[in-house]
């Protein structure tokens, strides 16, 4: 067995690998018009009920849940933005950094990572992570309302 040889040839596989999953560069996607700004004052009222009525969630951080398991950064930039609106300190902040922690890009992960591998058959795995980030979501949600008193 030719061990430098195999070696090599691994090392190019695994760069060639990387290079295919590394991720896209990201930004703010409401300035592209993608994601519709989203609060108390704006008119997306069914959203901001459904944030925060149903969930328990501020209208706030709900543009982040939504865009997080389909964009890391673009939940990322949201995630600067509320700190920067609302403060590291407040539940806000607090609530969408939990959510950033809680929660993974499933959609990038089975398109980018599967595709990487040559899996056509996802499967199971879509209902697996989106339970996932479902259920860290609403963890998130319970443990920063219990943290900061906002449970009902």
């Amino acid at each position: 067995m030719k061990v430098y040889e195999t070696f090599i040839r691994g090392a190019k596989e695994g760069f060639t690998t990387a290079l295919t999953i590394i991720p896209l560069p990201g930004g703010d996607p409401r300035r592209g018009g993608h994601v519709p700004r989203l609060g108390r004052d704006d008119d997306a009222h069914v959203l901001v009920w459904c944030g925060h009525g149903a969930l328990g969630m501020p209208g706030e951080v709900l543009p982040m849940a939504l865009i997080r398991p389909l964009s890391g950064s673009g939940a990322f930039a949201l995630l600067g933005q509320l700190i920067t609106t609302h403060g590291p300190d407040s539940y806000i902040g607090n609530l969408a950094s939990v959510l950033q922690g809680s929660t993974d890009t499933t959609f990038y992960i089975l398109a980018v990572y599967f595709g990487a591998v040559g899996i056509s058959r996802t499967r199971h795995a879509v209902l697996a992570g989106v339970t996932a980030d479902l259920a860290g979501f609403m963890a998130a949600t319970a443990v920063c309302a219990a943290i900061y008193g906002h449970l009902r």
